[in-house]
């Protein structure tokens, strides 16, 4: 055991989610902090197609923007920041709702956190959640003060599918997350009693992306209508790690605080052969930037 602690492991696996305190240093969160409000400043409005974020079923971004960002690092805006003109109803910096999916391949400082972090390597050697896990879809959520938008119940194994379902979350406040600017919530147990039901999908050439049924809709309704026990809220302090798996419920209320909440999050999944991950998912590898292997070369948890 060399990071996480037996009663910690038996937690994730009994709640779906753990809250590690301090997993970085003050000074490790507060330069993912400062280079998070530096990329804000670097966001040039002029050449951005005003590309909002939503989880919502019936409206997610189905555009080119979205779907080749995987590789890069790209600018995604809250609903309420553009008007029905299409410009911003705020300042820049205010407006964007979070910033994705490269950022722990292309960018130093949050490059030094994930693919270079001893400790995270340790922590997935403790959890043994992956045999020879890979990092995708790096992002810092912002959750603006005031419009920071509610993200609905879900589960991330429904963006981020694997055959097996094999996602990891792992989460860090880089600000105080409290009741008031958009603490997550999680549902405990509920990795064990909610079944994958759908997928997030790409849908073809110029389709954009929506949603692929894995169970017959009756058999999602008698899901949806299973009683779910109380949501519980975890308050997290800069620093503090979230590991939330796949399959646990999850959510985060709109933030109506005068207070932002930046908080800066990556997935790892399983790699082949231990499970698939096919073209239909809207995030793809690609030949110049295949996905981040976590472990040294050769080593297999």
């Amino acid at each position: 055991m060399g990071f996480l602690t037996e009663d910690q492991i038996t937690k994730f696996h009994a709640d779906g989610y753990l809250v590690i305190p301090n997993f970085l240093s003050l000074q490790e969160t507060a330069a993912l902090l400062t280079r998070s409000k530096e990329l804000l400043d670097e966001f040039n409005v002029e050449d951005h197609p005003l590309t909002k974020f939503t989880t919502s079923d019936d409206n997610h971004i189905g555009d080119e923007y979205f779907l080749t960002s995987g590789d890069k690092i790209r600018y995604f805006l809250e609903e309420d920041a553009v008007n029905s003109q299409g410009k911003l109803t705020r300042e820049k910096q205010k407006s964007v709702n979070k910033i994705g999916h490269a950022l722990h391949e292309l960018d130093p400082t949050f490059r030094k956190v994930t693919l270079e972090n001893e400790r995270l390597r340790d922590l997935v050697r403790d959890l043994k959640f992956h045999k020879d896990p890979v990092a995708l879809q790096s992002m810092v959520i912002t959750k603006q003060t005031h419009i920071g938008g509610e993200v609905p119940e879900h589960n991330d194994s429904t963006f981020l599918y694997t055959d097996p379902p094999s996602a990891l979350g792992f989460w860090i406040a880089l600000e105080r997350c409290t009741a008031t600017n958009g603490a997550l919530s999680f549902l405990p147990g509920s990795h064990l009693t909610s079944p994958i039901t759908k997928r997030f999908v790409r849908l073809g050439e110029n389709k954009g992306t929506g949603f692929e049924q894995l169970v017959p809709g009756a058999a999602e309704k008698e899901v949806a209508k299973q009683p779910k026990g109380g949501y519980i809220l975890e308050t997290c302090n800069p620093g503090d790690l979230v590991l939330i798996h796949g399959s646990v419920l999850h959510k985060s209320e709109r933030n109506t605080s005068p207070h932002t909440r930046f908080a800066y999050t990556f997935h790892m999944i399983e790699s082949p052969p231990y499970a698939k991950y096919d073209e239909k998912n809207w995030l793809q590898p690609t030949k110049e930037m295949p996905f981040s292997r976590i472990l040294p070369p050769g080593e297999v948890n």
